[in-house]
């Protein structure tokens, strides 16, 4: 077991208790200020992120945390380690008690995405922990991911990012391209189900941040699945920060990328 997979799930505990400490829409949902990233922060936000920056500074390392509401923090001395934090990604699903949200923390050794070298993603509704390391492969729960790839027909596409509006104006493009469409409420673990080959694609339907992408993007790539900010690449040199560059394309394959990529520029 790894220092960072101890210190992740420690982490997950600590968001636990959160949730146990606020455990209804009335005490999650208060909006409390606008966040680093630019969303509202929420009660569940915050004490989320206040639970996990006081556990990473009992770690007493060198980096630079970059999370969704309180933007870059330095701990230690700082240098070229860089967390990419969100502590509940799908936050909506979380205040309203839809148990399909996550903890998504990336660990990199430079500034961009490319660097990302350890990715840690903990689904809180299904108790499901999903890692990975470069060059090492995806994980499920400990168990190698790979074998079961998405299908090059896409039948069941992912949107993301979304709001009503922004999915009347994108569905008509993607009718030639697939079967079906899931709206689940958490771009993090729509792209581990990715890796895992329970969808065949995913989309974003607003610009993504880092902090959306930065540890599940790794268990896409190291399933030697295609992943492109299609609006601003090349993918890998996309920063470690909380700006907002591009819409996301995922898929099996690069030519299916392009597809849902040309099907989100239409209109």
């Amino acid at each position: 077991m790894s220092s960072w997979l101890e210190i992740c799930r420690l982490c997950v505990e600590d968001v636990r208790g959160v949730l146990a400490q606020l455990p209804t829409r009335a005490e999650r949902e208060p909006v409390l200020r606008r966040g680093e990233g630019g969303d509202d922060t929420t009660a569940i936000d915050q004490a989320a992120e206040d639970a996990i920056i006081a556990r990473l500074a009992q770690a007493r390392s060198d980096f630079v945390l970059v999370s969704e509401e309180v933007g870059e923090r330095t701990f230690g001395v700082g240098g070229p380690m860089r967390l990419v934090v969100d502590p509940i990604d799908g936050s909506v699903n979380a205040k309203r008690g839809i148990p399909f949200f996550a903890l998504s923390i990336a660990v990199a050794d430079g500034l961009t995405m490319g660097d990302v070298h350890y990715a840690y993603v903990y689904d809180f509704g299904s108790g499901e922990e999903w890692t990975a390391e470069r060059g090492l492969g995806a994980f499920l729960d400990g168990n190698r991911l790979g074998a079961q790839a998405p299908k090059e027909r896409v039948e069941i596409l992912s949107f993301e990012g979304t709001t009503t509006a922004a999915i009347s104006d994108r569905l008509g493009p993607m009718l030639a391209l697939a079967g079906r469409v899931r709206v689940m409420g958490s771009l993090a673990l729509s792209l581990c189900h990715l890796a895992a080959g329970r969808v065949d694609g995913v989309v974003s339907l607003k610009p993504a941040r880092s902090v959306d992408i930065a540890a599940a993007q790794l268990l896409v790539r190291e399933c030697g699945l295609a992943i492109e900010l299609f609006e601003d690449p090349p993918f890998e040199a996309a920063l470690l920060d909380l700006g907002t560059r591009s819409r996301i394309a995922a898929a099996g394959s690069q030519r299916v990328v392009e597809q849902l990529a040309a099907a989100l520029r239409a209109n």
